[in-house]
């Protein structure tokens, strides 16, 4: 439990010392009139209480990811608990902070805009697609997960929890961020919290053998020759650690918040937040796995059992209902996300509901038609999993390289915050695709030095064209 206890305690100090850093890095200055303020619609920019706003950041990007994710990652060994904490603190936690703030110091814009503003027009071009792919993937994803469970709770069948969930999505995703997402996210975040809160307590009561980093870092994977912890763990384990699909949900946020001292609370400590969970969950399947052994590939048989068996039938029924609404958090504002950004795209008015009304429906009608076509296979959802998990990181990776540029543009010497987790995952996202059997399907080392040749050339392009610039 040394390793698991530690693990806590440093994402804790880390939002305190570290969070503190990069907070004095950006410099957020109270006095700045907020976006939620200047352009305040009763739509999308309205001024929301920090409280509601941390409720609502944190459902945003804590979905399957850090439950689901976090219990894949278990099967690596010690290495997972490592990753999530330095992963979390120094990468995830910084490129939600940053993306957040910059947005904010842009009215709001969403994360492709930001990211053509600093890395081009051509990337920006790829990072609108690429985002709303994400969104609506995200949404499809956060679907069947949560249907799965409540199926198993109810004498529903879960394509009837589908409907009900796609219609909610839709109301969500069109209706004023203050009328139903407000409202219902600090409800929501309550059987969350309950859940973390109930399996971190019988793991204290318990106190279970865990996997400790003294034991050493070897990969503990029944497939460990074909997943290899680099970079397979980094995939598995994305919105524990970072996750480029968070920097999509910031600006909802930054279009609410109504002092820039509500970004570190807001966006750094979300992120911390879901670190938590992330570990909690990771620790929990450990017991599982040392139990049960490492079979069992559906995490949602995962979380039933151990939500169940160690919280009883009440506290697990509620727990179960934690993970259930967190996905169903993060899938409605991924179509939301997704509207803002194809409305800033076109630049379409977002106040008459007919105009919201005209982005959403195709949006819904290409998600269940991507549902479907999981459903139809047996490993139709696994297959989109993986795209999606890949997709986010990939995310995630040009996020961090425009961070990059804005930072050696405006705050030079602290550069490195950003770009060096960029390198990082730079070579993850490239190797992870070309050795994946949705990818290429290569060699492992030759793959490893085409992704760490792709690393250098990009960072000696961010070195040339800075430079160059000044």
């Amino acid at each position: 439990m040394i390793t698991f206890l530690v693990s806590l305690l440093v994402l804790v100090v880390g939002y305190f010392v570290y969070g503190r850093l990069v907070e004095k890095i950006f410099a957020p200055d109270p006095s700045k009139v907020t976006p939620a303020v200047a352009l305040n619609d009763g739509v999308d920019y309205v001024p929301l209480k920090p409280w509601k706003l941390f409720t609502i950041q944190f459902l945003n990007i804590a979905g399957l990811g850090p439950i689901f994710g976090a219990i894949m990652g278990a099967k690596f060994g010690a290495s997972a608990y490592l990753w999530i904490v330095l992963g979390c603190i120094f990468a995830g936690a910084v490129h939600d902070y940053l993306a957040g703030m910059l947005s904010l110091r842009n009215n709001g814009a969403s994360l492709p805009e930001l990211i053509g503003k600093y890395l081009g027009m051509s990337v920006q071009q790829f990072a609108r697609l690429f985002s709303v792919v994400l969104m609506v993937l995200v949404g499809v994803v956060f679907v069947s997960g949560p249907a799965g469970l409540l199926q198993n709770l109810t004498s529903l069948h879960q394509y009837w929890w589908m409907i009900i969930i796609f219609l909610y999505y839709l109301l969500a995703s069109m209706l004023p961020i203050d009328k139903l997402i407000g409202k219902v996210y600090p409800l929501f975040a309550i059987a969350l919290l309950f859940m973390a809160v109930g399996i971190l307590a019988v793991l204290l009561i318990k106190q279970p053998v865990l996997p400790e980093i003294t034991d050493g870092l070897q990969n503990t994977h029944p497939s460990a020759i074909d997943t290899p912890i680099f970079p397979m763990l980094f995939i598995s384990i994305a919105c524990g650690a970072i996750s480029g699909f968070h920097a999509t949900q910031s600006p909802m946020m930054a279009r609410c918040m109504t002092n820039e001292k509500q970004g570190r609370p807001i966006f750094y400590g979300a992120m911390i937040v879901e670190g938590i969970v992330a570990l909690i969950w990771a620790a929990a399947a450990n017991v599982f796995f040392n139990q049960h052994g490492m079979a069992e590939n559906n995490a949602a048989v995962i979380v039933n059992e151990i939500s169940t068996s160690w919280l009883g039938t009440v506290g697990g029924v509620l727990a179960i209902l934690g993970v259930v609404f967190a996905p169903i958090t993060s899938g409605d504002t991924a179509f939301r996300s997704a509207r803002l950004i194809i409305a800033d795209i076109f630049a379409i008015d977002q106040t008459p509901i007919k105009k919201r009304l005209f982005i959403c429906v195709p949006m819904f009608l290409i998600a269940i038609g991507i549902l479907l076509y999981s459903l139809s296979d047996v490993e139709g959802f696994n297959i989109i999993w993986r795209y999606f998990a890949w997709a986010n990181q990939t995310l995630g990776v040009i996020t961090l390289w425009a961070l990059s540029v804005w930072l050696m543009r405006t705050r030079r010497k602290w550069h490195f915050i950003t770009l060096i987790p960029a390198i990082f995952m730079t070579i993850i996202v490239s190797l992870y695709i070309l050795i994946a059997d949705e990818g290429l399907s290569l060699h492992y080392n030759p793959s490893l030095a085409i992704a760490i040749a792709i690393a250098l050339l990009l960072t000696g392009l961010f070195y040339f064209k800075e430079l160059k610039r000044k």
